[in-house]
């Protein structure tokens, strides 16, 4: 397996496959560069470089025992751009790996990077506020804290139908989905999932976000359960310039699985504008 060493001698898993231009993958919480299988099968089919990474007590990396901020992950991630000596790269992340790919714009600049793709991603600040009213107060917060703590499990498996809109009136629930969901939930340590909850959901991206200077892609879905549209694409893509959002009507925060072929060609189409 391939990994590059952080600062700290964490060291972080990747995948690598194929030639062309590279695009890079941050995976959301709790998941890891797996969650990314069919966009990344897909673009390489396209003749796309794909690489991924788990993020930083997650999957296949290392689990230490700090580290889970947003300012580390980025730099974690500017440590793979680096050693792969990576140029006209696209970004795309998912999640908290939107909120990763903000903060590395935010630290390390564009001078590698030739496009962004966030998709249902976290900036620009999830926990609501007296500035963010929009956003989520931080009982809901607590509550994944507690669940993650008390029942880790089966805390995953109902978080994974919420994910997909599998609890919405006349859906279909995969269990392969939820089975899969669990399973790379729980491949990464507590002590790194619990702590990734604070970043995720306290880091303030608006600074990050203005600092976004190539062309970017927001999608989200509007039915999105676990980081609602209003507080977080609908305001930040207002935050960047030269900007595109989509908007997907009914879409889950698992749209990346559950539109998998709309992602997709959404993806390649922007890549290939």
């Amino acid at each position: 397996m391939s990994y590059v060493t952080s600062r700290d001698g964490t060291r972080i898993f990747y995948k690598d496959w194929g030639s062309g231009r590279p695009v890079v993958f941050s995976h959301g919480w709790p998941l890891d560069a797996d969650a990314w299988d069919a966009q990344m099968l897909f673009l390489l089919h396209n003749g796309y470089r794909v690489i991924a990474h788990d993020r930083r007590g997650h999957g296949r990396s290392d689990q230490p025992a700090g580290g889970h901020d947003m300012n580390t992950f980025a730099d974690d991630l500017s440590t793979l751009i680096e050693a792969l000596d990576l140029t006209s790269a696209a970004l795309v992340g998912h999640s908290t790996g939107g909120g990763e790919v903000a903060r590395y714009v935010g630290r390390h600049g564009t001078r590698r990077i030739g496009r962004i793709v966030l998709i249902g991603a976290v900036p620009p600040l999830m926990l609501k506020t007296a500035a963010n009213p929009e956003g989520l107060p931080i009982d809901v917060f607590d509550g994944i804290r507690a669940g993650v703590a008390a029942d880790r499990p089966q805390f995953f498996q109902d978080l994974a139908k919420a994910f997909h809109g599998y609890n919405r009136p006349g859906a279909t629930p995969s269990h392969g989905v939820i089975d899969s969901f669990c399973l790379l939930g729980m491949r990464g340590g507590i002590r790194p999932e619990y702590d990734c909850i604070e970043a995720f959901s306290e880091t303030d991206f608006n600074d990050d976000l203005r600092k976004f200077n190539v062309p970017t892609l927001f999608i989200h879905g509007d039915d999105d359960q676990i980081v609602p549209f209003v507080a977080s694409a609908s305001a930040a893509s207002k935050r960047v310039r030269n900007s595109t959002l989509k908007v997907y009507a009914g879409g889950s925060h698992g749209i990346c699985t559950t539109q998998a072929d709309r992602v997709n060609a959404d993806l390649l189409a922007f890549l290939e504008d």
